[in-house]
C-alpha cells in the first residue's frame, strides 16, 4: 500500500516527535511519504496530487482545517459526484489540533498516539468505514458549514488565535459577535424541497452529530444527523438573549431534541438552499470562506472510505 502523511507544523497539538513516531509507526504497514504543510492550501494540493497518482491512503495529521483540506483535494475531480471520478485515496485521520470534531465524531481518540494505534490497527485488520459529505458551494465539508453568526464567531477567531485555541476564545468571540455583528444581522431566507420558505438571521449545515465542541463537551444540534443521513439544519428566526439562552442549554444536554418557537430545524435533507439579502460570512469545517449572499448545501452519501 503506497500512502502519503500529511502533517500540519502549526496545528495546535502536533509536535516534531509525534509526527516521527506517527511516520515510523505507518512506515511498518506501507510505502510512506512525510509532507509538511507550509502554506494554506499545500494539504489540498498534495491530497489532490495523491488521488490522481493512485496513492492508496492519505493521512491527515492537523485539525479539521488539515482534515477539511485534505478531502476537497481528495475530491478535487468529484465535481459533486466521487463514483464519476474512479479510485480516490482512503483518508486516515490523527488529531492534532483543539477542536477534532471529525475525528471524535468517528470515535477516534483525541490523544495523538492512542490514535495512530487505532489507524494501525485498522490497517492490519483492513477495518474502514464510507462516510457521506457535505458539499456548499463547491466545498466539501466533513462535520459542518454556517452562515451569519457562527460565521462570524470563525472569522473572528482567525483573526485572534496564535498556535493555541481555546474554548474560552470561542466564547469570548460568541459574545462578541452577538453584541457587535460584523457585517449586521442580514435577514436569510431558507429553501428546502417540498417545504414553504423560512426567514432566519443565523443557519447552521451539519453534516453529524455533536456538531462542535467546547472543551470535552458535545454541542448537540441535530441529533438525527450522522454519516450515514442527509445533512440537519438549525436555523434561529430570532436571536433575543432568552432565545439564545434557551437553544444554548438544550445544545449542552447530553440527550437534547432542539425544540423553540423561533427554532427552524430539519433532519436528514438531501439538499438546502440559503438566500441573504446581503453578504454574510460563510464557514466550512471551522474556517471561513468569505462572503456570500447564496449557497446551495448538498448531501453526498458514501462520498469518502475512512480508514477507523
Amino acid at each position: 500500500m503506497r500512502a502519503i502523511l500529511v502533517v500540519n507544523p502549526q496545528a495546535t497539538s502536533t509536535t516534531a516527535g509525534g509526527r516521527d513516531v506517527l511516520a515510523h509507526a505507518l512506515a511498518s504497514q506501507v510505502k510512506l511519504d512525510v509532507v509538511e504543510t507550509d502554506y494554506r492550501g499545500h494539504a489540498m494540493a498534495v491530497a489532490r496530487s495523491a488521488a490522481r497518482d493512485g496513492i492508496d491512503l492519505v493521512v491527515a495529521h492537523g485539525g479539521d482545517g488539515t482534515v477539511n483540506e485534505v478531502v476537497n483535494g481528495l475530491l478535487a475531480d468529484a465535481d459533486g459526484d466521487p463514483a464519476d471520478i474512479g479510485h480516490i485515496p482512503a483518508l486516515g485521520v490523527v488529531p492534532g489540533g483543539s477542536a477534532n470534531v471529525f475525528a471524535r465524531a468517528l470515535g477516534i481518540s483525541a490523544d495523538s498516539f492512542e490514535a495512530t494505534h487505532q489507524l494501525l490497527n485498522a490497517l492490519e485488520n483492513d477495518r474502514s468505514r464510507r462516510v457521506g459529505l457535505g458539499l456548499a458551494d463547491g466545498h466539501w465539508f466533513t462535520f459542518n458549514a454556517g452562515l451569519g453568526w457562527d460565521a462570524d464567531v470563525v472569522g473572528r477567531v482567525a483573526k485572534r488565535r496564535g498556535k493555541q485555541t481555546t474554548a474560552a476564545l470561542y466564547m469570548r468571540a460568541a459574545v462578541r459577535s452577538y453584541f457587535r455583528p460584523p457585517l449586521g444581522r442580514p435577514p436569510l431566507t431558507i429553501r428546502i424541497p417540498g417545504e414553504e420558505p423560512a426567514e432566519a438571521l443565523t443557519a447552521f449545515v451539519s453534516n453529524t452529530d455533536p456538531w462542535s465542541y467546547l472543551g470535552q463537551r458535545a454541542v448537540h444540534l441535530n441529533p438525527g444527523c450522522s454519516f450515514e443521513t442527509g445533512l440537519g439544519l438549525f436555523a434561529l428566526n430570532g436571536l433575543g438573549l432568552p432565545t439564545v439562552f434557551k437553544h444554548v442549554r438544550q445544545a449542552l444536554a447530553t440527550k437534547s431534541n432542539q425544540r423553540g418557537r423561533r427554532l427552524v430545524r430539519h433532519d436528514d435533507l438531501p439538499m438546502i438552499r440559503i438566500d441573504a439579502a446581503e453578504p454574510v460570512n460563510f464557514q466550512v469545517d471551522g474556517d471561513l470562506v468569505g462572503q456570500r449572499t447564496r449557497v446551495e448545501f448538498f448531501s453526498v452519501p458514501n462520498a469518502l472510505t475512512v480508514i477507523v
